[in-house]
């Protein structure tokens, strides 16, 4: 939970549990930055508030379960609880679980969510509150924001339902995510993580319309919008550092790399490939252009670099044979991706992957997970230990306390690693003073499968 000193008398206050992605923590953030401007209060715990939020995840089935778990648990020690988020479509399965939940709304719902609380916990504003400036609540340390582009996606995967819980894509306007990531960076923003369901279909639905933003059309596109976020000044005629998630590989994707070698655009694509095989991808309703895409990361490498790829899969969907699974090994040996994660495959209510014929047994589930990772460990231990002797830029998230010796650690990230997902980079004898949000140079001494080791050079 997240708090705020009240100096307001019998100020009500809102606790908020944020669960699933980062998508759904802008939403927690929006949701309490209008609640707050209404005159409330943060609590950090359930003690201390007179409504508890709770933000839930719907995507998959182990992902309702948490939320449900963690409705009991405000419950039982709050007793008022209003729920939103994904898993709020179905308001049936929440109250059966729970029935004495005062409301339920669905994802992205921000009006319906502050009425619910108006009504259940009605606010005690002063006389002069509403003239009072509310900065905005942030869920994430200040030097770091998750910049959400559009709501929604137009695919039709077999595995996924968010088009059944989001909607169809919705892109934000231009100038409007241009104002607000101008505004993080003017509050200390140093790296802007930009988040959407589909990051490079944006604008697709409003046809790329075009705006005005400091004077020049600007056109609601992934290329223009990049282009503007590395224009931002976070200091010294530094740009923020920008991270693009959520990037389907279209063919536009490569007219941004030469941003990133610019030094306009961290050299980071989160592409979701989610496998490699040609018949799998076809079950799942995905493109199958495997070698096609093996292509660009080359002309991508060799444009910048330093790029560093991302990316997440899913072994033991149905039909998957080993001849399929082995195909995505030898795919991913060829492609040597920066950062990889996998995810057993999970039915999902609603998905029309359920229907699918040759379900994947469990314990092969397990086996091929157990081999993609420690394929993909291997991979990343060999392209961080090339990075050793190397000087990079890191960003500091935490400043350890003095040791017996009064030294100081810190742990930080490389351009290579986005926060929460990544790796870390872990610095010693550190300035005292040293803070977080503090982008320094540092050489590295060491390495293994997912961290790097050094000192501020």
């Amino acid at each position: 939970m997240t708090s705020t000193t009240s100096s307001i008398p019998d100020q009500k206050k809102v606790g908020m549990v944020s669960l699933g992605c980062p998508k759904a923590l802008v939403d927690s953030e929006r949701i309490l930055t209008r609640l707050r401007a209404d005159g409330y209060a943060m609590s950090p715990d359930y003690a201390g508030a007179d409504v508890v939020l709770v933000n839930t995840c719907g995507f998959l089935d182990s992902a309702k379960e948490e939320s449900l778990q963690a409705i009991g648990e405000a419950i039982s020690e709050n007793g008022r609880v209003i729920v939103t988020g994904c898993m709020g479509e179905e308001a049936d399965v929440i109250r059966a679980a729970h029935p004495s939940v005062l409301a339920v709304t669905g994802a992205h719902q921000y009006e319906q969510v502050v009425e619910a609380v108006h009504e259940h916990a009605p606010p005690s504003q002063g006389p002069f509150v509403d003239l009072i400036p509310q900065p905005d609540v942030k869920l994430t340390p200040r030097h770091y924001s998750y910049l959400k582009i559009s709501e929604g996606c137009n695919h039709s995967c077999a595995f996924c339902i968010i088009p059944d819980l989001r909607g169809k894509l919705a892109s934000r306007r231009i100038d409007a995510v241009l104002r607000e990531a101008e505004k993080l960076v003017a509050a200390g923003t140093k790296e802007l993580l930009v988040i959407s369901q589909d990051t490079s279909a944006y604008g697709v639905d409003t046809r790329h319309e075009e705006r005005q933003w400091k004077g020049n059309p600007v056109r609601a596109h992934m290329t223009d919008l990049a282009r503007e976020l590395g224009k931002l000044d976070i200091g010294g005629g530094m740009p923020p550092w920008v991270r693009l998630h959520y990037v389907y590989p279209y063919p536009h994707v490569d007219a941004v790399i030469p941003l990133m070698a610019e030094g306009l655009l961290t050299p980071y694509l989160d592409i979701p490939f989610q496998h490699a095989s040609p018949k799998v991808l076809r079950a799942m309703k995905r493109p199958a252009n495997e070698a096609k895409v093996l292509d660009r990361l080359k002309n991508w490498r060799s444009i910048c670099p330093d790029i560093a790829v991302r990316s997440s899969f899913v072994v033991g969907f149905p039909g998957e044979t080993e001849e399929d699974f082995q195909y995505l090994l030898d795919w991913l040996e060829e492609a040597q991706l920066d950062r990889v994660g996998a995810f057993r495959f999970e039915p999902v209510e609603g998905a029309q992957a359920n229907a699918l014929p040759d379900p994947v047994p469990e314990e092969v589930k397990e086996e091929r997970y157990a081999r993609i990772m420690e394929v993909t460990a291997r991979i990343s231990a060999e392209k961080l230990q090339a990075k050793v002797g190397r000087t990079l830029p890191v960003i500091i998230d935490e400043v350890g306390l003095p040791d017996e010796d009064g030294d100081v650690g810190a742990t930080g990230r490389s351009q290579a690693d986005a926060p929460e997902i990544d790796g870390a980079v872990y610095l010693r004898n550190v300035p005292q003073n040293l803070a977080p949000g503090a982008i320094v140079s540092a050489k590295i001494e060491d390495a293994d499968e997912h961290d790097l080791f050094g000192v501020i050079s």
